[in-house]
């Protein structure tokens, strides 16, 4: 009996339909690439394709020709590429028809192969085939998803790696380490009235204190990987004329951003992104934090804390010549230290600008317990680019606090941590029972519980609503 995908939340379909639809972006273009897959692939497109019998042609080649309509009237001239099962992206019978980009030719090639016998894609509908056939586990499917959406180098590194099977191969080894000690542990269950004991209790508590220390490892890479796969939310705050905007320009290196020298020009929030050394800093210039003139400064004042409640990194500058300490000690009070929305791991940078004005100033004057140290305040003239590459080496050293991770399997997906955390608990479970003496059930049940989360990463345990929420978030052409 076929499959029927009701993964999606969509009305149910055979997993044995052939599916067509755009696989490049929407909207006018050189080109556009409209993909099916299926069994009937090959046979649909060759219906109406003029120039050869597309059935009796060789996997992994192109083909020139005209498409026709049911008038007999040419579409366009395209290219088609034919794949053959298994060797597909889906590992089913694949054909990408590349045509000439206009919307208009791009709806009629779609519905000129509905009519012959396809159906529209469901978003990730291609990837979830190319999983269900074995093709990629779960984890590369999504790396999928992450590789298509990567914006810097180290993102898309990271994406790779994943879509080649670096983390799954990690993850699967760990697993099948821990089957063959369950095996053992299940096979004395069937001995139970004789009191035998196939798993040795110590060697299996010192794989389990492996396994947990490279899940500890997985879990603390985390932060960094969900660092580099969504980019570093970073908040340039101040009072008014403090250089904020200045600043931005100086990080950027091009003129951003208006710089006056009248109080409050920024009332809105400006973004820009910043890459340092394949990290994507989000970088939101905000209005000076005062004592509001107008309604609409009030307004980019507020908009300013809001801001600053979301950020993962503040980027407090305060101007040498106007701020003294106790200044700049209350702004920390009141709008960073005080505020309940930033978190414990939120970062915190302060910026000591102007200097070249006032070249005697200590900064160590500023240092106020462990808030503001000598760690994270810099000096530097924003107007003269004085101290800049310093300043984004603190940057990312807020951010990348172990730069050996980036050497390293990196989990950046969410629904991995949480299935590591639960795995690493299930384990703890395993080595909490065998020091109080419980019996062999309970333990294999707490490894069972481990395997199971282990298994949701990659797929070997999955749920219609699992793949649901992943394929459904996907592009409909992949």
């Amino acid at each position: 009996m076929p499959y029927l995908c009701n993964t999606m939340g969509y009305s149910k379909h055979n997993l044995n339909d052939t599916i067509v639809a755009l696989s490049t972006p929407p909207g006018v273009g050189a080109i556009g690439i409209v993909r099916l897959s299926g069994k009937e692939a090959i046979h649909i497109v060759n219906q109406v394709f003029d120039e050869k019998d597309l059935t009796n042609e060789k996997s992994h080649t192109i083909h020139f020709g005209t498409i026709k309509d049911n008038s007999n009237r040419i579409i366009d001239e395209v290219l088609v590429s034919i794949f053959i099962e298994p060797t597909s992206y889906t590992k089913e019978n694949v054909v990408e028809v590349s045509c000439h980009g206009s919307d208009y030719i791009i709806r009629q090639l779609i519905q000129l192969f509905i009519k012959k016998g396809a159906r529209m894609a469901q978003p990730g509908e291609f990837t979830l085939r190319a999983f269900l056939n074995g093709q990629m586990d779960l984890s590369q499917a999504e790396a999928v998803a992450d590789l298509i959406a990567s914006s810097s180098a180290s993102s898309h590194e990271i994406a790779m790696s994943q879509m080649r099977g670096g983390f799954s191969n990690e993850i699967k080894r760990l697993r099948q380490q821990l089957v063959e000690f369950a095996s053992l542990i299940e096979l004395e269950l069937d001995f139970s009235e004789e009191d035998v004991e196939f798993a040795n209790r110590d060697n299996l508590k010192k794989l389990v204190q492996r396994i947990q220390s490279i899940i500890k490892k997985l879990l603390q890479s985390f932060q960094l990987g969900n660092v580099i796969k969504n980019g570093v939310t970073t908040v340039i705050a101040g009072r008014p004329n403090a250089g904020k905007s200045t600043l931005l320009n100086a990080l950027l290196n091009e003129e951003r951003a208006i710089v006056s020298e009248i109080e409050g020009t920024t009332r809105d929030t400006i973004e820009e992104v910043l890459n340092i050394k394949g990290i994507e800093f989000r970088l939101i210039d905000t209005a000076g934090i005062r004592r509001a003139q107008d309604q609409i400064e009030r307004m980019g004042v507020e908009k300013t804390i809001e801001k600053i409640s979301k950020s993962t990194v503040v980027i407090y500058v305060f101007d040498v010549l106007e701020s003294k300490p106790q200044d700049l000690w209350e702004d920390v009070d009141r709008f960073l230290h005080g505020s309940k929305a930033l978190t414990a791991n939120s970062k915190r940078i302060f910026v000591a600008n102007k200097m070249d004005l006032n070249p005697y100033t200590k900064p160590s004057d500023y240092y106020k317990n462990d808030l503001i140290t000598s760690e994270n305040l810099v000096s530097v003239s924003a107007k003269n680019q004085m101290n800049i590459d310093y300043l984004k080496e603190t940057l990312y050293t807020a951010v990348v606090t172990n730069p050996q991770l980036m050497d390293q399997t990196i989990v950046t997906n969410s629904r991995h941590y949480e299935a590591l955390q639960k795995s690493f608990k299930s384990l703890d479970d395993v080595i909490k029972g065998m020091d109080s003496g419980i019996t062999s059930d309970f333990i294999a049940m707490d490894i069972r519980q481990a395997l199971h989360h282990l298994g949701e990463i990659t797929g070997e345990i999955s749920t219609d609503d699992l793949l649901g929420n992943i394929f459904s978030n996907f592009c409909i052409g992949k």
